[in-house]
């Protein structure tokens, strides 16, 4: 069984899977019409709109499911990240149904159907290419649908050929090895052909059925990678390339361009642009719809403070944000006027070790702050630092200068995200007894394991803090 006829095989298989999905979009299509139709008292037809747009989310999810690639078969990929790709993809898809309803005024179509078409159809979607992949998984394991691999590699690849043979459900059959290991050799030589590295690429592509070539090498020379490449490219033959370097980062990479030029970007934030995007819209919006909502409590706040102590309302200071960025962040005043100056005098009631100054019965607190700082309610008028841009309301809280001048090295990685006025440390019990340490390692959990679903847990968790002042 040659490459080739692999290759066509599975474009053959593509366009099946592709022809089912579209059918079970079908399917959910008119389904979501009998359950709006179930739930719904109002009159519901079955008329020429919906099968105009019956007809557009045909073409439309023909099209995505070609050019955003949901037909691979990729061997190795999660479900989780199948289900983000379905997500993504199926959301596009309803943007543009929805833009049809507009553009072409058909104003029968509900847009409750469109919502739980969009619901019911990643569903079906989802769990038909869950039971597909779960099948292909099988007949792979069982020795069909095989691809055969040849491995360049040293003394690093013995990882890569152990995880080639244990899993078996990724059909990948190694073929042959070229290395002058002497580990290689005496390890798998009994598996697998083990060829010196003096062999010609060209020949053996030639003399055999060869499906794809991943080069592992710990030191790359340039030289024979671009030879290697070529051979592979000539005959239509995969090429990987796979280095240690970029598992001992320990971060996440992506392949990137400037311009024409291909670069190996790596992250130490999180890279989903779009659930970042996401984030900035959330932080805005609601960030609108708290200070006119809460403008009456801030209102309020001000007259007490203006009532209980002299001085101005607003407490500003300059802070530390994103990657060094300074900006000025808004606190309601809880202190005394001359707080700043009285810091020498109160310095050795600091509670806190490493560079951040915080005193839980601080004598310089007035009355009214008090109750502010025990409620957190001293921290709305960041609210306007959110909608200027330079805070979220989850995110590691912005230090002073002062603070940021005595970090240690790994600790400025916390001023790759834009600050906040919540993150893990805030919602810890008793966090003034944490070690500064084991704060700083908290914020950078934070970052490498980011998502919207970790804001939304940490933005309730706040709130129950500060219900149960658990957090002091």
């Amino acid at each position: 069984m040659n490459s080739k006829y692999i290759r066509n095989r599975e474009s053959t298989l593509y366009y099946m899977v592709t022809f089912v999905e579209i059918m079970l979009s079908i399917i959910a299509f008119h389904t979501a019409m009998h359950i709006r139709n179930y739930y719904f008292t109002n009159e519901f037809l079955y008329d020429r709109e919906y099968q105009i747009l019956l007809l557009i989310m045909i073409f439309s999810w023909f099209f995505l499911l070609k050019t955003t690639n949901f037909e691979k078969f990729h061997r190795t990929k999660s479900y989780s990240a199948i289900l983000v790709d379905y997500t993504k993809g199926i959301l596009i898809g309803s943007i543009i149904l929805m833009g049809a309803i507009f553009i072409f005024r058909l104003d029968v179509i509900s847009r409750g159907f469109v919502a739980i078409f969009t619901i019911l159809n990643l569903l079906v979607l989802f769990f038909f290419r869950v039971i597909f992949y779960e099948s292909l998984k099988y007949f792979r394991s069982q020795g069909k649908n095989r691809k055969n691999v040849l491995i360049i590699g040293d003394d690093t690849s013995d990882e890569i050929i152990n995880r080639i043979i244990i899993n078996k459900e990724w059909g990948l059959k190694i073929d042959k090895v070229i290395s002058n290991s002497q580990s290689i050799y005496s390890k798998y030589h009994l598996l697998f052909t083990i060829l010196k590295d003096e062999n010609n690429i060209h020949e053996l592509l030639d003399r055999n059925v060869i499906d794809e070539v991943i080069y592992c090498k710990n030191n790359i020379n340039q030289n024979e990678l671009n030879e290697l490449i070529f051979a592979c490219e000539e005959v239509g033959v995969v090429f990987h390339l796979y280095s240690n370097c970029w598992v001992m980062t320990g971060r996440k990479y992506h392949l990137s361009y400037f311009g024409e030029m291909p670069y190996f970007t790596f992250m130490n934030k999180p890279s989903d642009q779009l659930a970042l995007f996401a984030k900035d819209l959330i932080d805005y919006t609601m960030g609108l719809i708290y200070s006119i909502l809460l403008s009456p409590v801030m209102l309020l706040i001000a007259l007490a403070i203006k009532v209980d102590s002299s001085g101005p309302v607003f407490f500003k200071q300059e802070r530390i944000g994103l990657r060094g960025r300074k900006f000025n962040i808004y606190k309601f005043r809880t202190m005394v006027t001359k707080a700043e100056e009285l810091r020498e005098e109160v310095k050795s009631l600091n509670e806190m070790d490493g560079p951040v100054f915080k005193i839980k019965n601080d004598p310089r607190i007035t009355k009214v702050g008090r109750l502010l700082r025990k409620t957190g309610l001293d921290e709305l008028p960041q609210l306007f630092n959110i909608l200027k841009g330079e805070m979220s309301f989850i995110g590691p809280r912005p230090p002073i200068e002062e603070e940021v001048k005595q970090y240690e090295r790994w600790q400025l990685r916390r001023l790759s995200m834009k600050p906040g006025i919540s993150c893990i440390w805030q919602t810890m019990p008793k966090r003034n007894e944490i070690f500064f340490s084991k704060w700083m390692e908290l914020d950078l959990q934070y970052i490498d394991s980011w998502s919207l679903k970790l804001d939304l847990i940490l933005f309730f968790r706040t709130f129950r803090t500060i219900i149960m002042g658990s957090g002091r």
